[in-house]
């Protein structure tokens, strides 16, 4: 009886469903390239904001624990910056390059 009743609750939603992809008239047409456009770059910048500070945390943390591999530390979280910031830059050139 359970799984005549999920047979009917699926064939209901499909009966809701099709005219949800009905032919319908001319609308203004969006442009869904730009929206998920802001979206990626809002999510690229947020992780890359996220990891960045992490990183530094880190970093900071390290040469709290040892001062004499400063230089090893900082040149290491320079580059780790510099990579996690092209993420970003990098979604920024994608977006530019869709978005026209």
């Amino acid at each position: 009886m359970r799984k005549l009743s999920y047979v009917f609750m699926v064939l209901s939603t499909l009966c809701f469903a099709a005219p949800a992809f009905a032919q319908g008239g001319v609308s203004s047409p969006v442009n869904w390239v730009a929206i998920a456009a802001g979206f990626s770059m809002a999510i690229a910048s947020a992780i890359c904001g996220l990891a960045q500070g992490r990183a530094t945390a880190a970093a900071a943390e390290a040469m709290g624990r040892n001062p004499a591999a400063r230089s090893g530390i900082q040149f290491a979280l320079i580059l780790g910056l510099a990579l996690i910031e092209s993420l970003a830059l990098y979604t920024l050139v994608i977006i530019f390059a869709k978005v026209k």
